[in-house]
């Protein structure tokens, strides 16, 4: 069995303002999709943005994206009678509670807005973006790890962990599972895939689908939220659920990019 190393959450403080290692990966994440973008600014004649300042403001646009989408998400899919009965509870972010998924849709609205603002074919600046997603993803998981939050199912695998929080018996280290896949493979895959001009939406349908798949998988090693436990089958979960369109939408753009003209 492995041995859970028992994190600190709290990074640092700032006063009487405790600053959460969870929060810092978000930060981190931004910053290095950032030093990403730059880089491919200067390095790849197609990347859709050409000015600093331009870019600072893509990230500002996705970061709100990330974030209101990511809680308007989880109090949608994940606890929604709650936010029915106490609406204001959005707002207790201190709570805990963000959704992939939320976050997504709230991330190709707020930059729909900043392509047509910025007068940007809207899936050249999306299949720009999605190898740097999986930076977030990585570090997001990380984050869950350090905080002994979103462990996985009971087993008897010797790389079982206990965790502060899970009780007495080992758990997958299920957020590790996430983020060699969600994180490290997905994003291998996408800038490799990304290194040449590809067809417009090709990339964004390899991060659909590269994703979903991933997330479904490792869905069957992590504990459901205990608000709703399995919702068919004895193991489908809502994140399977919710990656089933997902998927299907990366098929059609799949299929979607197979008929256009190669880029020159």
């Amino acid at each position: 069995m492995w041995q859970y190393p028992h994190f600190d959450p709290i990074a640092f403080h700032l006063g009487p303002l405790a600053v959460h290692w969870y929060g810092l990966m978000y930060l981190f994440g931004l910053i290095l999709a950032w030093m990403l973008a730059r880089y491919r600014m200067h390095t790849q004649a197609w990347w859709p943005i050409k000015k600093t300042e331009t870019l600072s403001d893509l990230v500002f646009y996705a970061a709100m994206g990330v974030i209101l989408g990511g809680r308007i998400g989880y109090m949608l899919f994940y606890d929604l009678l709650p936010f029915l009965h106490q609406p204001w509870i959005i707002f207790a972010v201190w709570n805990g509670g963000m959704s992939f998924h939320g976050g997504l849709i709230g991330v190709a609205f707020s930059l729909f807005l900043f392509a047509k603002k910025e007068k940007i074919p809207y899936f050249l600046l999306m299949d720009n973006i999605a190898p740097l997603v999986p930076i977030g993803l990585a570090l997001g998981r990380l984050g869950n790890f350090i905080n002994g939050e979103l462990w996985g199912r009971v087993t008897n695998s010797p790389i079982g962990m206990i965790f502060p929080t899970g009780g007495p018996l080992p758990r997958y280290p299920s957020q590790l599972f996430e983020l060699a896949l969600e994180g490290i493979v997905l994003f291998i895959i996408l800038w490799t895939a990304s290194l040449k001009q590809r067809r417009p939406g090709l990339i964004s349908a390899l991060f659909l689908l590269g994703y979903a798949s991933a997330r479904f998988f490792v869905e069957f090693f992590r504990e459901p939220d205990p608000q709703l436990g399995y919702l068919a089958f004895g193991w489908l979960t809502m994140g399977q659920v919710l990656c089933l369109p997902m998927f299907a939408f990366g098929v059609f753009l799949l299929l979607r990019a197979a008929r256009e003209n190669p880029p020159a």
